[in-house]
């Protein structure tokens, strides 16, 4: 029996347990009429008013043309708004609606108990390490992409 790489043994492992964990996600989300990309950028607007869009694209990892359909989508459905920046009319800044607020208090909350259960039975402790490990392994993966 051969010896399993790196790339089977981890590789597969991360990218396995992320498509689990996003189609859990979107299951979830679905009985908000939101989609898991959605949900990240009304997050970030929450968390940031007045954000412009090129500073929203940096926080929520959204390249700008698909933070740009992001936006349409959630503004059509009243949940965020774009106003012209008055400091630079060529950008837009991004505030989140009261239904927007809703929303999100809403999904974040239940969101919280949904992945209690996602995490239940491993120790604080161990969901530390695996944090930090992640961290690691992103920061590594993103230092050695500048070289290929």
């Amino acid at each position: 029996m051969r010896a399993l790489g790196n790339e089977e043994k981890y590789g597969y492992a991360i990218t396995r347990t992320s498509r689990t964990v996003l189609r859990f996600l979107t299951g979830y989300l679905r009985s908000y009429s939101i989609t898991p990309e959605q949900w990240t950028v009304v997050k970030r607007v929450f968390e940031h008013e007045g954000i412009t869009q090129k500073e929203l694209a940096a926080i929520s990892d959204k390249d700008p043309a698909t933070l740009a359909k992001i936006l349409d989508i959630l503004e059509r459905e009243e949940l965020i708004v774009r106003k012209t920046n008055e400091e630079d009319r060529r950008s837009y800044l991004i505030y989140i609606t009261k239904q927007g607020v809703k929303l999100r208090n809403e999904v974040y909350e239940h969101l919280e108990q949904v992945f209690n259960k996602v995490l239940e039975g491993i120790p604080q402790d161990e969901l530390a390490v695996f944090n930090k490990v992640l961290c690691r392994i992103e920061d590594n993966a993103a230092t050695h992409a500048i070289h290929f």
